[in-house]
This record gives C-alpha cells, sequence and structure tokens, in this order.
C-alpha cells in the first residue's frame, strides 16, 4: 500500500526519457490501475522475449542482424523489468524484524523469517 507522502515510479518515461511518478493515496485508482496493467504486459513480454532468446542463440543460423536485433530487444526490456521491480520494492511494506545494515546492501532478515 503506497503512503500519501510516497511517490509510485511508474512503468513509463516522459518523451525527454526521464522517470514518470504518481502520487495517490488510492492505488485503485486509473492511473494505477493503468500503470498495474502496463508492468503486468511488460512482464510478459520479457518473459515472451526470453524464450525467443533462447531460439535465436541455439540456431546457428543466426545472423549478425539477428544477434544486434535481439540484444537490443533485450535491453529494452531488461530496462523495463527493472523499473517494474524498483516501482515494486518500493511500495512493499517493511519487513518485521528485518535488520539494516550500516553498508547499503539493504535489509537483513533474521534465519527465523524463512521458517
Amino acid at each position: 500500500m503506497t503512503h500519501h507522502d510516497e511517490l509510485r515510479l511508474l512503468p513509463w518515461v516522459s518523451p525527454e526519457g526521464r522517470p514518470c511518478f504518481l502520487s495517490a493515496d488510492d492505488s485503485s485508482g486509473y492511473l494505477s490501475r493503468l500503470a498495474d496493467n502496463t508492468e503486468a504486459v511488460q512482464l510478459g513480454m520479457g518473459a515472451d522475449l526470453l524464450k525467443s532468446a533462447s531460439e535465436v542463440l541455439s540456431d546457428s543460423a543466426s545472423t549478425t542482424s539477428d544477434l544486434m536485433a535481439l540484444a537490443g530487444a533485450l535491453t529494452s526490456a531488461l530496462r523495463d523489468v527493472l523499473r517494474v521491480a524498483e516501482s515494486r520494492g518500493h511500495r512493499l511494506s517493511p519487513v518485521a524484524g528485518a535488520v539494516h545494515s550500516n553498508d547499503e546492501d539493504g535489509p537483513r532478515l533474521p534465519a527465523a523469517a524463512f521458517g
């Protein structure tokens, strides 16, 4: 759940290539639902591209042009997936019992958190 003072990173960028953010108390609003749907489409396209990538890479007849096109598509898909992961990570509620270390690796969970 997003708090009123937090901004949601949206799964698209501005025409200038800058990140877009949404400030909303209600995660069921039109833009929130559009962002959720866009994220789902981006993740699905990434999964489909991964299957295609395996086929291109295993095909000995693939040309340099095929590989360059694949690299471009994979780069774009990875950018989208990382944006989705960042956005969703910021919206996760803090895990009870998480211990933050002094280095910047993020929270550390106690062994009990894993059952």
